[in-house]
Order: structure tokens, then C-alpha cells, then sequence
């Protein structure tokens, strides 16, 4: 309906009546379905979450103690943390091919272990006035030996003796 139409109808209303006006309903937009865009973003979600638990799956460790690691067979082959205590006297360093073998202890176990880099931490030294606590990455083999990838050992304190008493470090003088 134009102005003109509404217009001409609005003067032949009689004059205490209000002209009811129409206005032409606009129909809503209908939302466009657009399945292939929706297939598409169903796939991408789907590829996106299979990369993050591929990823994920391959990097997670799992941390344990020589004694669990021994006495669990399902660990054997599956990659691990395991963390011990330098056993003294068994760090030796093999030049062809160049690789280190110790063992680790905890309190009843005590696995083999051999590390094939040519360099060590600083701190993986077998001394006899302190315990070296370690922590290697790696699986255990079927033969037993804990083929090691990666190697940490934690720094002994300077400040603290094999009791676990603080060493005294005497008085400092203020000047």
C-alpha cells in the first residue's frame, strides 16, 4: 500500500475514527542452512582432537620408583621417569660406544641402567660422602637394563650432612 492509497482512506474515515493503517509484514529472513560449512567444521573439530590426543599421548611419562618399576610388569617397554639413588662404586663410562652404566636403589630394588651419550650432568658423580639422587627417562628392557634417554641428577646440598643436620656455617661478622 502507498502513501497516496492510505492517505485517501484516512480522509474518507469519518473524523472521531482512527484509521487503521496495515503495514505489509516483513517476513524474517529464514537462516540459511549451509550444511556443507557445518560438515566441514565437524570434520576440522574432529582432526583438531585427534592431533591433541596423538600429541598428548606420546609425551606422557609415567614417574615411579626402582622398586615399582621392578615389580611391575606392565611397565616393561613403557616409557618412564624412574628416580633412585646412585648406587656407589657402579658409574662407569664405556668409550666405544660411548655410553655410561650405573645402577639406581631404592629401598629394596635396584635396576641397571645404561645411558648411551657420550656426556653426563655435572652433578652425576659418584661420590662417597653423599648420596646422588637420580632420576632417568627411558623403558625398561626385556633383559632388565633401563635403556635411559634422558638424565637428571639432583644437586647434593652443600649445607646439609648425610643425617640431614644442618652443617654450621659459623657467625658473620657485620661491618
Amino acid at each position: 500500500m502507498s502513501i497516496d492509497d492510505e492517505l485517501a482512506r484516512a480522509i474518507e474515515a469519518e473524523p472521531g475514527e482512527k484509521a487503521a493503517v496495515r503495514r505489509p509484514r516483513k517476513e524474517a529472513p529464514r537462516p540459511r542452512r549451509n550444511l556443507g560449512l557445518l560438515i566441514g567444521l565437524v570434520v576440522l573439530a574432529v582432526v583438531v582432537l585427534a592431533l591433541l590426543s596423538l600429541t598428548f599421548k606420546g609425551s606422557a611419562v609415567w614417574a615411579t620408583t626402582v622398586d615399582q618399576l621392578m615389580a611391575d610388569p606392565d611397565l616393561r617397554g613403557r616409557r618412564v621417569r624412574v628416580e633412585g639413588t646412585l648406587v656407589k662404586g657402579t658409574l662407569m663410562k664405556r668409550d666405544q660406544p660411548c655410553e655410561y652404566r650405573f645402577q639406581l636403589s631404592t629401598e629394596a630394588s635396584i635396576v641397571q641402567v645404561r645411558y648411551p651419550q657420550c656426556v653426563i650432568p655435572d652433578s652425576l658423580q659418584d661420590r662417597p660422602e653423599a648420596e646422588v639422587k637420580v632420576t632417568a627417562e627411558g623403558s625398561l628392557g626385556s633383559d632388565g637394563v633401563f635403556e635411559a634417554t634422558q638424565v637428571l641428577a639432583k644437586c647434593p646440598s652443600k649445607y646439609e650432612e648425610k643425617d640431614g643436620k644442618m652443617v654450621p656455617t659459623g657467625e658473620l661478622e657485620l661491618q
